[in-house]
């Protein structure tokens, strides 16, 4: 599988002119009267009259507007762009309009950025929101004709060029870039492409030029253990499923963080076979596992005080005459069993057997990642993923999420739900109470999260990415249409607080 394209990220000061691009790009805010421009490096007779033109032009300083004017003598490029940052200052905003600059510029090749950054923090924002938007997926295209190549190079024209901090602002956002570019990656790819063998063998490639060990259990060696979740959901398929093991362990861990990704490289729902419209999105339904997959890479090649665990649950759910049926009953890894009502409610069964395998190990935190339920999508929309778990960990996780510009938000598990997965025949169920579906898949899940060497229940979270981690509409700020690499960056942040 080929690799996205990566940005080279600078920091620059100084005269632009002595630094060549081909567009600089102003920002423009939606103030209380009109459209103000921001701090920008024109000369004073130059930016009074652009500000008194923003109206006539039709610059309002909304968020993802760009408008491209021609350059002016000292500025070193042909063209000026400027880039609506919305009502507000935060770090947030100047990330989706440096995103969005970015992605809307594909087809130049040099970009030099000039917002009004207030310091490191500011300038780290604009360098991970051009990151994530230089991408584009285009693979499988026998020709390139008419598509446009990502920015190859962006500058952030600054005074904090050479600050304390700003070197290692830069690494980290080209780190965060590449690994939520690696992650939309994997995502867009084609079932056909990406399936659970060759999505072990993706992640084995992935790892090679870092300090993580990679162990796949094929399908022989998940029946000898008994992960009768993975193996139950992947019968019906020609492609025989695959439990991946990606760690990284550095010799002075602070803690050890567990994640278990949900990795179903397509799913048709199997016997309870989906309805057709929209079948094709779910080769997306892979993207928790790509996720944490390129969470514990991240943390690897930051070098974090870490050890993070990623297990990646892949399966392929299909309809045949070796399928799964509803009202079969499962025995997942570690022994408690399963009684199918519904095939479509796969996830879980694979996530159930991560579970367990990752509580085994005691970590101090687990943490499970999935596009599990379209109850999401009815909670929250297509934007907000669901955060539930334990209280410790899902308040941690939404700091988290708010400081790198993720939209999560908590929801409970309801005691009242857990009864309604209750089977007569097995130990539970798994499907139960349709209203609130989204909480009734977490106590599914919870079930299976094992305990510490005290005996008390590991602190675990459970995060579903079904709306956020594909986008069906216009590409927004650094987000592009398709796989969108949701999660990675609160998921890396939290490791970062565990660090700390």
């Amino acid at each position: 599988m080929a690799k996205s394209s990566e940005v080279t990220l600078e920091a620059i000061s100084g005269e632009l002119k002595k630094k060549p691009s081909d567009v600089v790009v102003i920002g423009v805010r939606q103030g209380a009267d009109g459209p103000e421009l921001a701090a920008n490096p024109l000369s004073a007779k130059a930016a009074e009259a652009l500000q008194a033109s923003l109206t006539a032009l039709g610059v309002t300083g909304a968020a993802d507007q760009l408008h491209r004017l021609p350059g002016v003598d000292g500025l070193g490029a042909d063209v000026i762009a400027l880039a609506g940052l919305g009502k507000n200052d935060d770090g947030e905003s100047l990330r989706r309009a440096a995103g969005s600059a970015v992605r809307q510029l594909a087809g130049t090749s040099t970009v030099t950025l000039s917002f009004p950054l207030a310091d490191v923090a500011a300038l780290a924002a604009v360098a991970e929101g051009a990151a994530l938007g230089a991408y584009a997926f285009h693979e499988h295209r026998s020709s390139r004709d008419g598509l446009k190549t990502p920015v190859t190079t962006v500058r952030i024209h600054t005074e904090l060029a050479g600050a304390d901090g700003a070197k290692e602002a830069l690494r980290r956002a080209a780190v965060v870039g590449r690994y939520v570019n690696s992650t939309r990656d994997l995502v867009n790819q084609p079932p056909n492409v990406l399936y659970p063998e060759s999505f072990a063998a993706a992640a084995k490639d992935a790892a090679k030029p870092l300090p993580v060990k990679v162990t796949v259990w094929d399908e022989k060696r998940l029946e000898k253990e008994g992960f009768g979740g993975i193996l139950g959901v992947g019968k019906g398929s020609s492609r025989p499923p695959r439990l991946v093991k990606v760690e990284y362990a550095p010799a002075k861990s602070r803690a050890h963080l567990a994640l278990v990704g949900k990795g179903i490289t397509f799913d048709t729902g199997g016997i309870s076979l989906k309805p057709p419209a929209n079948m094709d999105e779910m080769k997306s339904d892979m993207a928790g596992a790509a996720t944490v997959l390129n969470t514990a890479l991240a943390a690897a090649e930051l070098g974090l005080p870490v050890t993070v665990t990623a297990w990646l649950c892949i399966a392929e759910n299909m309809p045949s005459g070796t399928a799964q049926r509803p009202s079969d009953v499962m025995t997942v890894f570690g022994g408690k069993t399963v009684e199918v009502l519904n095939t479509d409610a796969e996830g879980r069964l694979v996530m159930a057997d991560g579970l367990v395998a990752a509580s085994q190990e005691q970590p101090d935190v687990i943490i499970d990642v999935a596009t599990l339920t379209g109850a999401q999508l009815i909670a929250l929309g297509d934007r907000t993923a669901g955060l539930m778990g334990h209280d410790g960990v899902t308040a941690a996780l939404k700091a988290s999420a708010d400081a790198a510009g993720e939209l999560m938000w908590p929801m409970p598990i309801p005691e009242e739900l857990r009864p309604t997965l209750d089977s007569e025949v097995a130990d539970l169920a798994n499907i139960g109470a349709r209203h609130g579906g989204m909480m009734t898949a977490a106590a599914f899940l919870r079930e299976f999260v094992g305990s510490d060497a005290t005996g008390e229940t590991i602190s675990w979270a459970h995060i579903d990415i079904a709306g956020p981690s594909f986008n069906n509409g216009s590409a927004y700020g650094y987000t592009p249409k398709k796989a969108t690499g949701s999660a990675l960056r609160t998921l890396l942040s939290y490791a970062e607080t565990l660090a700390s």
